[in-house]
């Protein structure tokens, strides 16, 4: 089991050089112009209202560590966006937030992931940046933050996060479920490493997906073999949006928490998302000053 995590580390982290995505330089040799450094936050973003105060954190750190550099924002869900703008409220694409922040004059960016795994999310953010720094007319320098899972020092950091996150309350004997949105995208493997890493640690914290692996049969299977009791039911998400409000903690038949107590469970829901604390706000943070060092000072 341990030499299959290993590999699939291996697997995911030669994947991640070979998709070139720690930077992309745009072409600028030469250029005369002032230097004008800006920060682009990119989240997959919410309509729930409960869950803004996760963008509202991020955001209040990255300008408290990045004094006077202008922050902008941009959001990789269309159907997020779309769903937004009926309500009024104009979300800018990835795409056109960078044009923005062209238009605007600004000649070195720092683009930031704020998902969770490098997946098709993140690979769309890459791609939309890589367009904007081949234009012979562009950005001088854009480069792109990794998101809050990338190398092992990231899994690890996010194990202690998790762990320190835990409500007091809960007894040692109480399992712990961890709902991550999950993807069909190689990145998806992160969750398992998450998983076996955390159980060296707390062996009655498990970590489950809505799209991905591991699934709910999954951890259905490990609350038995534990012989659990009593579930905390935690997000693994940047907010506490839909997914969390309705798919863990909502009153559906296909609910985890419904599930769970069908299942003889006594249930506790925590409905905070990972940018909700600061120990997981500090990684992303972390990912952005490793770009930000490579902008002109």
């Amino acid at each position: 089991m341990k030499k299959l995590t290993i590999a699939i580390s291996i697997c995911i982290a030669f994947l991640f050089i070979l998709q070139g995505t720690a930077f992309c330089n745009a072409k600028g040799h030469g250029d005369s112009r002032a230097v004008k450094k800006g920060i682009l936050l990119v989240a997959f973003g919410s309509s729930e209202p409960e869950a803004q105060v996760s963008f509202t954190n991020i955001g209040a750190k990255v300008e408290k560590t990045f004094p006077g550099v202008p922050v902008y924002w941009a959001y990789t869900s269309h159907i997020i966006r779309k769903k937004m703008a009926k309500q009024g409220k104009i979300l800018d694409s990835v795409t056109m937030a960078l044009a923005k922040m062209k238009d605007k004059g600004f000649t070195h960016v720092a683009v930031q992931s704020l998902h969770t795994i490098p997946g098709e999310e993140f690979d769309g953010l890459v791609k939309d940046v890589k367009a904007f720094s081949n234009m012979n007319d562009g950005f001088t320098q854009i480069l792109v933050g990794r998101p809050l899972l990338s190398i092992q020092e990231d899994v690890e950091r996010v194990v202690d996060a998790i762990l320190a996150n835990i409500p007091s309350k809960r007894k040692p004997e109480d399992a712990v479920v961890l709902m991550g949105h999950g993807s069909h995208h190689p990145g998806n493997a992160y969750y398992s490493a998450v998983n076996w890493q955390i159980q060296l640690r707390d062996s009655n914290v498990v970590v489950g997906t809505v799209e991905g692996y591991p699934e709910m049969d999954t951890v259905l299977a490990f609350l038995k073999k534990i012989k659990a009791k009593k579930v905390w039911l935690m997000p693994f998400m940047s907010v506490a949006g839909d997914h969390a409000k309705n798919d863990m903690a909502g009153d559906e038949d296909d609910s985890w928490k419904v599930i769970l107590k069908k299942n003889g469970y006594k249930c506790e829901t925590i409905l905070k998302g990972t940018a909700e604390f600061d120990n997981f706000n500090s990684i992303w943070v972390d990912h952005l000053k490793a770009v930000v060092d490579h902008l002109p000072k």
